[in-house]
């Protein structure tokens, strides 16, 4: 601005008068390219937030079902929020097939609209500034000898020195979210091995937790532990089965202030929140006549492609359909944004 008052100045020498409205001019184009600015810049970078990633969750609803699976959560989660998830959130994630869904919509929504390749920006296994740092399939190999740690379904205590093992490696001290996933949940002792097992991880790498400090066998990093429940089998009720299963691990997170994605809630619920009991993994249910999913995709166009990391188109594994991992990541997020502090309803 500067230049041009100065090339004005040199170029015409007209009398006083004309002098000065000349400047006067001049001096209102420079005020409003400030002002232009500075809004631009206000719009540019949404305002920052203080996160102490300490562990601790701010009170607020803690169970991320198909209440809040929906596009229309997501947008409404206030941007800063996101923006502090994608920056400073760093996970790994342990899973077989189910557990694609959350991987693979996650990866997926990045390509959905105008903006989101920055918004929900993320890579695997490639920590990149501005980007979610995401690390898939992260902890399987940390298992100890002859334990199968792939997923939370195999060996049912083997998740727990997995992750000790996985977190206790220096190459990892950056990791401050681990997320485990089940395969098939019927059967399996919840309450003895999954449940006692998470909390004794949360008591050794969450808030105050024994491991973490400074000095040898510690790390400075607390770690959030994120539930899963298992997805729907359409034999869902009854002692040991998805829907009993899933009340267990919604009780305890909800009585001790963790974080669930619940797989189970969104697997049965179509998209007007009806509950069909006899849900299977993919939206199949007897009870609707078909595949409430498939069906809503077929007559809708706000959904989106979901992707492996690699960019190649692919359903979750057991989908015909792209909705279920859809709702699933915007689940994801709804979790990551609580963790850094949002306060679950705030818009």
């Amino acid at each position: 601005m500067v230049f041009i008052v100065l090339l004005v100045s040199s170029r015409y020498k007209p009398n006083l008068f004309k002098m000065k409205k000349l400047t006067t001019f001049v001096l209102i184009l420079f005020a409003f390219a400030i002002l232009f600015s500075q809004c631009k810049k206000e719009s540019q970078d949404p305002p920052t937030i203080d996160v102490k990633l300490d562990g601790s969750i701010v009170n607020g609803p803690y169970i991320a079902d198909y209440a809040v699976a929906k596009e229309g959560i997501l947008r409404d989660i206030p941007q800063k929020y996101i923006d502090s998830a994608r920056n400073l959130l760093h996970i790994a994630y342990q899973h077989t097939s189910h557990g694609t869904h959350i991987t693979r919509g996650l990866f997926g929504l990045k390509d959905y609209k105008t903006g989101d390749n920055v918004l929900f920006g993320i890579t695997n296994e490639n920590p990149t500034t501005n980007k979610l740092d995401f690390n898939d399939y992260a902890i399987q190999n940390y298992a100890a000898n002859g334990d199968d740690a792939s997923d939370l379904s195999r060996n049912e205590r083997a998740f727990i020195q997995a992750t000790r093992n996985y977190l206790d490696d220096p190459d990892n001290a950056r990791i401050n979210v681990i997320v485990w996933s089940w395969c098939s949940i019927i059967g399996h002792s919840v309450t003895a091995n999954y449940l006692d097992g998470m909390q004794i991880l949360i008591n050794e790498y969450g808030k105050n937790g024994s491991k973490i400090g400074t000095g040898a066998g510690k790390r400075a990093q607390p770690v959030y532990f994120v539930f899963l429940t298992g997805h729907a089998e359409i034999d869902n009720i009854g002692t040991g089965n998805p829907k009993n299963q899933a009340d267990l691990i919604i009780n305890f997170c909800n009585q001790n202030h963790q974080l669930c994605l619940d797989y189970y809630s969104i697997d049965t619920h179509d998209m007007s929140d009806n509950y069909w009991d006899d849900a299977g993994d993919d939206g199949n249910s007897t009870k609707y006549g078909g595949n409430f999913y498939s069906d809503w995709q077929n007559t809708h166009s706000s959904w989106y492609e979901n992707k492996d990391p690699d960019g190649s188109v692919a359903y979750g594994e057991h989908n015909t359909q792209h909705i279920t991992a859809n709702r699933k990541a915007y689940a994801m997020w709804w979790i990551l944004a609580r963790i850094v502090g949002w306060d679950g309803t705030s818009k």
